[in-house]
């Protein structure tokens, strides 16, 4: 199966035994992208970058998890964005970002774009977030719709997590359109009751899939955390066990990964969930967004 995943990959510090900090990256979209690699998956990673060494390091990186960068454009007027987290002794995370001038504000609107979609449309799965749409300028989101419309045509299916954050965005009401729109356009919704909430005044899980399959979203996948996520026709799907959580940095992003994997796998989508439930679990009880590979890590 072939997987596109559209979004920002940043620089990432993180705080280190002895108060030093150290560098690695993330990025919603990115964090999905390398946990479908590891799992076997064939994806191309859709972004812009700089022609700079921090930009060099990150292609090599994640050349190195497995991903085809040949999709990465270069600006070589702006470098990658830049995120500080920390985590409390609880495991839940707080950030620092420094990202208004990212070059992956650029993504799709440089020149060659129309090439890069045409390689990006043969996908079977096209993923990306409202932080995609947030990052994007007015003109990268219309190519990313296109797109979307142009994988869809061909047969292939899209994937949207509703990841909102509200600073990336000066007005709420433009957030909520952009995901009305990223709604009508998606076969697997992957939203997140919490975001949900802030995002749209959500106040249940029912209420969330309702207003998701709505707006025209086939599948839809609600996300509440430690409680599990609620499946049409299957309610909530409970974790396989309640951990004491590390580090919850990137937990809906693994278990994204897990069920894409599972359902483009032939899985059914309660099968797809405990999948996603325990690559989800796998990744926050170790530190950063995307630890690094051991013999615990779920391969399916």
């Amino acid at each position: 199966m072939r997987i596109v995943v559209v979004g920002e990959g940043m620089i990432e510090l993180t705080r280190a035994e002895g108060g030093l900090w150290r560098l690695g990256h993330g990025g919603d979209t990115l964090n999905t992208a390398i946990h479908l690699a590891r799992l076997g998956a064939h994806v191309r990673y859709v972004t812009a970058l700089g022609d700079d060494p921090f930009s060099n390091t990150l292609i090599a990186d994640w050349s190195a998890e497995g991903i085809d960068t040949s999709l990465i454009q270069r600006d070589p007027s702006h470098m990658p964005g830049l995120y500080a987290i920390n985590t409390d002794a609880a495991g839940e995370r707080s950030f620092a970002y420094w990202r208004g001038q990212s070059a992956a504000r650029q993504t799709l609107s440089l020149p060659g774009a129309e090439a890069v979609m045409a390689e990006a449309e043969q996908a079977d799965l096209l993923l990306f977030s409202l932080i995609t749409l947030a990052v994007l300028k007015d003109e990268g989101r219309d190519r990313l719709f296109a797109l979307a419309g142009r994988v869809r045509a061909r047969g292939g299916r899209v994937a949207f997590d509703g990841n909102y954050r509200p600073r990336l965005f000066a007005d709420q009401q433009v957030a909520r359109d952009l995901c009305a729109r990223a709604i009508s356009v998606c076969d697997i919704g992957l939203p997140t009751l919490e975001d949900e909430t802030m995002l749209n005044d959500a106040t249940s899980a029912e209420q969330v899939q309702a207003h998701w399959r709505a707006g025209g979203a086939g599948e839809v996948v609600v996300k509440l955390g430690a409680e599990g996520c609620l499946l049409a026709g299957d309610g909530i799907v409970p974790p396989p066990e309640r951990l004491n959580p590390r580090d919850t940095s990137g937990a809906g992003d693994a278990f994204n990964a897990g069920y894409l994997a599972a359902r483009l796998g032939g899985a059914s989508p309660a099968e797809a969930a405990v999948r996603g439930h325990r690559l989800a679990g796998w990744t926050v009880m170790r530190a950063g967004a995307i630890p690094p590979r051991d013999d615990a890590m779920p391969n399916g």
